[in-house]
Protein backbone atom coordinates (compact mmCIF):
# COMPACT_ATOMS: atom_id res chain seq x y z
CA UNK A 1 0.00 0.00 0.00
CA UNK A 2 2.69 2.23 0.39
CA UNK A 3 4.83 1.50 -2.60
CA UNK A 4 1.49 2.56 -4.21
CA UNK A 5 1.08 5.80 -2.62
CA UNK A 6 4.61 6.13 -2.99
CA UNK A 7 4.17 5.71 -6.56
CA UNK A 8 1.01 7.71 -6.98
CA UNK A 9 2.75 10.92 -5.52
CA UNK A 10 5.83 10.47 -8.25
CA UNK A 11 2.94 10.28 -10.99
CA UNK A 12 1.29 13.38 -9.77
CA UNK A 13 4.44 15.43 -9.51
CA UNK A 14 5.84 14.36 -12.71
CA UNK A 15 2.87 15.70 -14.03
CA UNK A 16 2.58 19.14 -12.21
CA UNK A 17 6.34 19.40 -13.36
CA UNK A 18 5.42 19.28 -17.17
CA UNK A 19 3.55 22.14 -18.10
CA UNK A 20 6.31 24.26 -15.64
CA UNK A 21 9.12 22.71 -18.19
CA UNK A 22 6.82 23.27 -21.45
CA UNK A 23 7.23 27.08 -20.46
CA UNK A 24 10.76 26.99 -19.92
CA UNK A 25 13.64 26.67 -22.21
CA UNK A 26 16.44 25.45 -20.11
CA UNK A 27 17.61 25.22 -16.61
CA UNK A 28 20.97 27.04 -16.37
CA UNK A 29 22.29 26.29 -12.60
CA UNK A 30 19.48 25.56 -11.39
CA UNK A 31 17.32 28.47 -12.22
CA UNK A 32 14.67 28.76 -15.06
CA UNK A 33 15.16 30.46 -18.19
CA UNK A 34 11.22 31.23 -19.14
CA UNK A 35 10.27 30.63 -22.85
CA UNK A 36 8.25 33.83 -22.64
CA UNK A 37 11.83 35.42 -22.79
CA UNK A 38 12.53 34.01 -25.86
CA UNK A 39 8.74 34.84 -27.30
CA UNK A 40 9.69 38.45 -26.56
CA UNK A 41 13.00 38.96 -28.54
CA UNK A 42 11.89 37.14 -31.65
CA UNK A 43 8.82 39.84 -31.47
CA UNK A 44 11.49 42.36 -31.20
CA UNK A 45 13.19 41.02 -34.30
CA UNK A 46 10.02 40.09 -36.32
CA UNK A 47 9.07 43.79 -36.23
CA UNK A 48 12.02 44.98 -37.56
CA UNK A 49 10.92 42.82 -40.97
CA UNK A 50 12.88 39.53 -40.32
CA UNK A 51 10.79 36.85 -41.16
CA UNK A 52 10.62 34.00 -38.29
CA UNK A 53 11.54 30.79 -39.31
CA UNK A 54 13.01 27.96 -37.45
CA UNK A 55 16.59 28.73 -37.88
CA UNK A 56 15.84 32.39 -36.26
CA UNK A 57 14.33 30.86 -33.14
CA UNK A 58 16.76 28.36 -32.81
CA UNK A 59 19.58 31.02 -32.99
CA UNK A 60 17.33 33.34 -30.78
CA UNK A 61 16.81 30.36 -27.74
CA UNK A 62 20.75 29.91 -27.84
CA UNK A 63 20.91 33.79 -27.63
CA UNK A 64 18.56 33.80 -24.42
CA UNK A 65 20.34 30.79 -22.66
CA UNK A 66 24.04 32.68 -23.22
CA UNK A 67 22.36 36.03 -21.84
CA UNK A 68 21.10 33.60 -18.77
CA UNK A 69 24.54 32.16 -18.13
CA UNK A 70 26.25 35.69 -19.06
CA UNK A 71 24.09 37.19 -16.33
CA UNK A 72 24.51 34.68 -13.54
CA UNK A 73 27.95 35.28 -13.78
CA UNK A 74 28.05 39.20 -13.73
CA UNK A 75 25.51 38.78 -10.59
CA UNK A 76 28.15 36.64 -9.46
CA UNK A 77 30.53 39.22 -9.43
CA UNK A 78 28.49 42.00 -8.03
CA UNK A 79 28.68 43.82 -11.16
CA UNK A 80 24.77 44.54 -10.36
CA UNK A 81 25.27 46.59 -7.72
CA UNK A 82 28.22 49.13 -9.00
CA UNK A 83 27.25 52.48 -9.26
CA UNK A 84 28.56 52.25 -13.34
CA UNK A 85 25.93 49.71 -14.02
CA UNK A 86 23.52 51.51 -12.16
CA UNK A 87 24.33 54.73 -14.18
CA UNK A 88 23.70 52.78 -17.92
CA UNK A 89 20.64 51.33 -16.40
CA UNK A 90 19.31 54.49 -15.73
CA UNK A 91 20.13 56.01 -19.25
CA UNK A 92 18.73 52.64 -20.37
CA UNK A 93 15.14 53.05 -18.51
CA UNK A 94 14.96 56.79 -19.89
CA UNK A 95 15.57 56.18 -23.41
CA UNK A 96 13.41 53.30 -23.34
CA UNK A 97 10.75 55.16 -21.95
CA UNK A 98 10.99 58.23 -24.10
CA UNK A 99 10.69 55.81 -27.21
CA UNK A 100 7.85 54.13 -26.27
CA UNK A 101 6.37 57.68 -25.24
CA UNK A 102 6.43 58.63 -28.95
CA UNK A 103 5.85 55.57 -30.02
CA UNK A 104 2.59 55.16 -28.19
CA UNK A 105 1.51 58.88 -29.77
CA UNK A 106 2.58 57.79 -33.16
CA UNK A 107 0.45 54.43 -32.47
CA UNK A 108 -2.63 57.07 -31.54
CA UNK A 109 -2.50 59.44 -34.33
CA UNK A 110 -2.13 57.44 -37.44
CA UNK A 111 -1.97 59.20 -40.45
CA UNK A 112 -4.21 59.00 -42.50
CA UNK A 113 -5.17 58.17 -45.85
CA UNK A 114 -6.53 61.77 -47.22
CA UNK A 115 -3.46 63.36 -45.29
CA UNK A 116 -0.89 61.09 -47.20
CA UNK A 117 -2.95 61.87 -50.63
CA UNK A 118 -2.72 65.69 -50.02
CA UNK A 119 1.04 65.50 -49.52
CA UNK A 120 1.17 63.24 -52.17
CA UNK A 121 -0.72 65.73 -54.74
CA UNK A 122 1.77 68.70 -53.60
CA UNK A 123 4.80 66.81 -54.27
CA UNK A 124 3.30 65.89 -57.74
CA UNK A 125 2.14 69.44 -58.07
CA UNK A 126 5.56 70.91 -57.56
CA UNK A 127 7.39 68.25 -59.40
CA UNK A 128 8.69 69.81 -62.84
CA UNK A 129 6.64 68.42 -65.96
CA UNK A 130 9.60 67.78 -68.18
CA UNK A 131 12.49 65.41 -68.24
CA UNK A 132 15.39 65.79 -70.64
CA UNK A 133 17.50 63.46 -71.84
CA UNK A 134 21.10 65.39 -71.87
CA UNK A 135 25.32 64.74 -72.81
CA UNK A 136 28.08 67.07 -71.83
CA UNK A 137 31.73 67.79 -71.93
CA UNK A 138 33.43 69.03 -69.40
CA UNK A 139 37.05 70.76 -69.66
CA UNK A 140 38.84 73.18 -68.07
CA UNK A 141 38.97 76.31 -69.68
CA UNK A 142 36.81 78.38 -71.71
CA UNK A 143 39.36 78.13 -74.46
CA UNK A 144 38.81 74.30 -74.81
CA UNK A 145 35.08 74.47 -75.04
CA UNK A 146 35.38 76.97 -77.69
CA UNK A 147 37.73 74.72 -79.74
CA UNK A 148 35.80 71.62 -79.48
CA UNK A 149 31.97 73.60 -80.19
CA UNK A 150 33.93 74.56 -83.41
CA UNK A 151 35.05 70.86 -83.96
CA UNK A 152 31.09 69.73 -83.44
CA UNK A 153 29.74 72.75 -85.79
CA UNK A 154 32.48 71.45 -88.56
CA UNK A 155 30.87 68.31 -88.02
CA UNK A 156 32.66 66.16 -85.22
CA UNK A 157 30.57 63.55 -83.21
CA UNK A 158 29.79 64.87 -80.12
CA UNK A 159 30.04 61.09 -78.18
CA UNK A 160 33.67 60.61 -79.95
CA UNK A 161 34.51 64.32 -78.70
CA UNK A 162 32.99 63.78 -75.10
CA UNK A 163 35.47 60.22 -74.79
CA UNK A 164 38.16 61.77 -75.59
CA UNK A 165 37.88 65.14 -74.02
CA UNK A 166 35.74 65.26 -71.04
CA UNK A 167 37.40 65.39 -67.39
CA UNK A 168 34.14 63.88 -66.16
CA UNK A 169 35.34 60.69 -66.86
CA UNK A 170 32.29 59.08 -65.77
CA UNK A 171 30.08 60.07 -68.27
CA UNK A 172 32.75 60.31 -70.68
CA UNK A 173 33.19 56.70 -71.07
CA UNK A 174 29.32 56.36 -72.41
CA UNK A 175 29.77 60.15 -75.07
CA UNK A 176 28.93 62.42 -72.38
CA UNK A 177 25.63 60.60 -71.90
CA UNK A 178 24.05 62.26 -68.46
CA UNK A 179 20.65 60.03 -68.97
CA UNK A 180 17.17 61.49 -68.06
CA UNK A 181 16.76 64.36 -65.66
CA UNK A 182 15.20 67.39 -64.76
CA UNK A 183 16.72 70.67 -64.87
CA UNK A 184 16.54 71.28 -61.00
CA UNK A 185 19.07 68.23 -60.29
CA UNK A 186 22.00 69.79 -61.84
CA UNK A 187 23.83 72.94 -60.74
CA UNK A 188 21.93 76.18 -61.54
CA UNK A 189 23.69 77.38 -64.59
CA UNK A 190 24.27 74.07 -66.26
CA UNK A 191 20.10 73.33 -65.54
CA UNK A 192 19.09 76.96 -66.93
CA UNK A 193 21.36 76.39 -69.75
CA UNK A 194 19.95 72.67 -70.32
CA UNK A 195 16.04 73.96 -69.91
CA UNK A 196 16.87 76.91 -72.86
CA UNK A 197 17.40 74.36 -75.58
CA UNK A 198 15.70 72.11 -77.77
CA UNK A 199 15.93 68.54 -79.19
CA UNK A 200 18.98 68.17 -80.60
CA UNK A 201 20.46 71.66 -80.26
CA UNK A 202 23.70 72.19 -78.17
CA UNK A 203 25.02 75.27 -76.34
CA UNK A 204 26.97 77.31 -78.44
CA UNK A 205 28.82 79.53 -76.08
CA UNK A 206 30.68 77.18 -72.97
CA UNK A 207 28.53 77.05 -69.63
CA UNK A 208 30.33 77.86 -67.08
CA UNK A 209 29.90 76.47 -63.42
CA UNK A 210 32.03 75.06 -60.54
CA UNK A 211 33.17 71.95 -61.96
CA UNK A 212 34.53 73.66 -65.33
CA UNK A 213 33.60 74.83 -68.77
CA UNK A 214 30.38 72.66 -70.44
CA UNK A 215 29.26 72.31 -73.94
CA UNK A 216 25.55 70.71 -73.95
CA UNK A 217 23.82 68.85 -76.44
CA UNK A 218 20.28 68.00 -75.41
CA UNK A 219 18.85 64.74 -76.93
CA UNK A 220 15.09 65.16 -76.68
CA UNK A 221 12.38 65.96 -73.82
CA UNK A 222 9.63 64.10 -72.55
CA UNK A 223 6.58 64.16 -70.19
CA UNK A 224 8.39 63.61 -66.58
CA UNK A 225 7.40 60.08 -65.07
CA UNK A 226 6.21 60.65 -61.59
CA UNK A 227 5.86 57.49 -59.23
CA UNK A 228 2.00 56.40 -58.55
CA UNK A 229 0.61 57.13 -55.22
CA UNK A 230 0.15 53.06 -53.97
CA UNK A 231 3.97 52.90 -54.98
CA UNK A 232 5.32 55.93 -52.62
CA UNK A 233 2.31 55.83 -50.41
CA UNK A 234 4.89 54.25 -47.90
CA UNK A 235 7.48 56.84 -48.00
CA UNK A 236 5.25 59.21 -47.58
CA UNK A 237 3.19 57.91 -44.35
CA UNK A 238 6.44 57.51 -42.70
CA UNK A 239 7.27 61.41 -43.45
CA UNK A 240 4.37 62.68 -41.92
CA UNK A 241 4.68 60.61 -39.33
CA UNK A 242 7.72 61.85 -38.39
CA UNK A 243 6.75 65.22 -39.05
CA UNK A 244 3.73 64.98 -36.26
CA UNK A 245 6.31 63.08 -33.85
CA UNK A 246 9.02 66.20 -34.29
CA UNK A 247 5.87 68.56 -33.73
CA UNK A 248 4.70 66.41 -30.50
CA UNK A 249 8.11 66.74 -29.31
CA UNK A 250 8.05 70.54 -30.02
CA UNK A 251 4.71 70.93 -28.31
CA UNK A 252 6.22 69.43 -24.99
CA UNK A 253 9.46 71.40 -24.98
CA UNK A 254 7.57 74.62 -25.40
CA UNK A 255 5.04 73.69 -22.67
CA UNK A 256 7.47 72.82 -20.03
CA UNK A 257 7.66 75.22 -17.29
CA UNK A 258 11.84 75.16 -16.96
CA UNK A 259 14.34 77.91 -16.31
CA UNK A 260 17.02 76.25 -18.44
CA UNK A 261 17.50 77.83 -22.35
CA UNK A 262 17.93 75.55 -24.93
CA UNK A 263 20.73 76.41 -27.19
CA UNK A 264 18.17 76.46 -30.69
Amino acid sequence: MKKFVLAATVAALGALSLPAMAQNIAIVNGKAVPKARADLLISQIAKSGQPRSPEMESKVKDEVVLREIFMQEAEKRGLAASNDYKAQLELARQSLLIRELFADYAKKNPVTDAEAKAEYDKFKAQAPSKEYHARHILVKTEDEAKALIKQLNGGAKFDDLAGKSSIDTESAKNGGDLGWSTPDTYVPEFGQALSQLKGGEMTQTPVKTQFGFHIIKLEEVRDAQFPAFDDVKAQIVQRISQQKVAAFQEELRTKAKTDYKFSN
